[in-house]
């Protein structure tokens, strides 16, 4: 018979990317007295990559737990862009109720359309959390307005319409039901969780299910597969298997070694857990999201949704330029194999695929943003590697039709700049959906548009918008292939020879476009040195040096002002390169070069492509 648990409450915490999850988690963290009075706190502590510390965005789901009163909440931080949207997808089926924060101006974006939508697919119950009210521009009776629209769109049911709203600032550390309200601590939220968000229910005479909807991955125990005990109990040294919804001959007899729960940021040991608990399990080497953990007697796999696949793709290849080996600690085929494989340890989302040559891999994911985060993950880790322009995965139909992956995207802009930007999206295929007006002299234009449209789009658009545009993007399905769409206007300027470019050659270079290199950098025979002010590619020789000559001194270079050359980051590389053209990543530089470094040899490719 199903019982419920009333010392437990399970709780996602969902939103739009930046809307403040994570500051909300820390927060409650602190207030429910996980932190001692003198402990130091790093901000954002749930965020403990670099790269998520860095961005301010959450990459990977993580579990935390505080206690408030006598009950135990479990609540797990979730990503907000749609990249690691497969995320969001999985640990909903953790949960048994979500707190949706929305940020008080920006209002419902749309991630906050994906996320809420499949909280209501799972009919969890839903608490509003209007967040950063402490804003001076915040407007949040409209936003109330926006968010119950969205609950319409989506076809809430009555009971999903009437849902509780908190109001809250996560970064001063309070929340109201009332906007009048004495504003001093995070008690209301609190408050709101216990009495709305139901208790965890399940079956504790039945046998074991356990869905694992989040894997870890550790170093020194290996997969630590984390869920939801859903019916009976799980115990140490208890006989379980392993079976699969989507693989029904999957059955495999395990021992469990080792069980945790979580208590704040730790793990605890623990010898049982029953129905309603999220429990962490290690020693099951081959583990993966969506196994089910249940009674070898009766082996009974839950349900569970497919994960996304993805839409994009590039090669990670062995970097093979005149400077390989020079910066990077792991360079060779199977350090890359060995990384990329690792990675899909905890990375579900992610595809890779050996090719015809030994030292290529194609690596498949959800959007330029999740690939351009491992790139950097295995950059910083001392690995040295080239990788291709990314491109979409296509499709066909049952009538051999070509089907690519659809974008919308959402692009909030000030007025004077919907122009330029409605002319380029609409020569990359898009096609305008709505265009309103909203606060603050801007425009929010909706754009369905092809996945390769978008490839690198968003550093042009930051330079037509001066930096002032927004633009969110998310999956929408496959469509028709729209024909070709021309990505870049610009050659590329290309060093002739090998060397270190000096300040005489540089200064002849810089009026045939924009300069990546300043002075005193190596550079290499097809190497691509800057953007070229034409449509073709122009070679230079940056290190050619000034002849002497009786009537002048070498001194006279340092009379030649260069203009400061454009670094590109990691995003703007991976958006600036062609299809011909091949990004070096190593630990300390970023250099574009061309596929083919040899001219003549590049010139009789281009000349038989045609």
């Amino acid at each position: 018979m199903k019982q419920s648990r009333d010392d437990i409450r399970n709780i996602a915490i969902i939103a739009h990317v930046d809307h403040g999850k994570t500051t909300l988690v820390d927060e409650l963290l602190k207030q429910s007295g996980v932190f001692r009075a003198n402990q130091e706190v790093a901000e954002r502590v749930m965020d403990s990559n670099d790269i998520e510390r860095e961005r301010g965005i959450t990459i990977l789901s993580k579990n935390t737990a505080v206690y408030y009163k006598d009950t135990k909440i479990n609540i797990i931080d979730t990503p907000g862009h749609a990249d690691f949207g497969g995320e969001v997808e999985r640990v909903l089926k953790m949960v048994d109720g979500v707190v949706l924060v929305v940020d008080a101006f920006e209002g419902a974006m749309p991630q906050t359309k994906f996320v809420l939508m499949k909280a209501l697919d799972l009919d969890l119950p839903v608490i509003v959390c209007i967040n950063k009210i402490d804003r001076p521009e915040a407007r949040p009776d409209e936003v109330i307005d926006e968010v119950l629209e969205l609950f319409m769109d989506l076809d809430a049911s009555d009971e999903q319409l009437d849902c509780p709203f908190v109001y809250a600032s996560a970064k001063e550390g309070f929340a109201v039901l009332n906007l009048d309200d004495e504003r001093k601590d995070m008690v209301p939220l609190f408050e709101t969780i216990l009495d709305y968000i139901p208790a965890p229910t399940g079956d504790p005479d039945l046998g074991t299910q356990v869905l694992i909807s989040t894997i870890d991955y550790n170093e020194y125990v290996g997969r630590i597969g984390i869920g939801k005990v859903d019916n009976g109990s799980l115990r140490i040294n208890q006989e379980v298997a392993v079976v699969n919804h989507h693989e029904p001959d999957k059955l495999k007899k395990v021992r469990i070694n080792k069980l945790y729960e979580f208590d704040g940021l730790e793990k605890v040991d623990v010898e049982e857990a029953r129905i309603g608990s999220i429990v962490a399990v290690s020693g099951i080497a081959d583990i993966h999201i969506g196994d089910t953990i249940c009674n070898p007697d009766d082996p009974k796999p839950i349900p569970f949704q497919k994960i996304s696949e993805p839409t994009i793709s590039m090669n990670f290849i062995v970097n093979d330029s005149p400077l390989a080996g020079q910066e990077g600690k792991y360079v060779t085929s199977r350090h890359i194999r060995d990384r990329l494989f690792k990675e899909l340890n905890t990375d579900v989302s992610l595809r890779v695929e050996e090719t015809d040559s030994p030292d290529a891999y194609k690596v498949s994911g959800r959007g330029e943003l999740h690939l351009s985060v491992l790139i950097e993950n295995m950059r910083r880790e001392g690995f040295e590697f080239a990788v291709s322009k990314a491109e979409v995965l296509y499709h066909t139909d049952e009538n051999g039709k070509k089907l690519e992956p659809m974008e919308r995207a959402y692009v909030d802009v000030p007025d004077e700049f919907t122009g330029a930007v409605i002319e380029k999206l609409s020569q990359r295929k898009g096609e305008l959906q709505n265009m309103t007006p909203i606060t603050g002299g801007y425009t929010r234009i909706e754009f369905l548009i092809p996945a390769r449209g978008l490839i690198g789009y968003r550093g042009e658009f930051m330079t037509d918008t001066k930096g002032n545009g927004i633009i969110n993007t998310i999956f929408e399905g496959y469509a028709p292939y729209k024909g070709d769409i021309a990505y870049r206007k610009q050659g590329s300027l290309i060093a002739f020879e090998s060397g270190e470019s000096v300040t005489y050659g540089l200064f002849s270079a810089q009026d045939r476009g924009t300069l990546f290199i300043g002075p005193g950098e190596r550079v290499y025979a097809g190497m691509v040195i800057g953007s070229s002010s034409r449509a073709e590619d122009i070679e230079l020789n940056v290190c050619k040096k000034k002849h002497l000559t009786n009537t002048r001194s070498s001194s006279a270079d340092e009379a030649l002002t260069l203009v400061p050359p454009k670094v590109l980051s990691l995003e703007q590389a991976l958006d600036f390169i062609d299809t011909d053209e091949l990004l070096e990543v190593t630990p300390e530089s970023l250099r574009i070069r061309k596929r083919i470094l040899d001219p003549t040899l590049r010139k009789r490719a281009n000349f038989n492509k045609k």
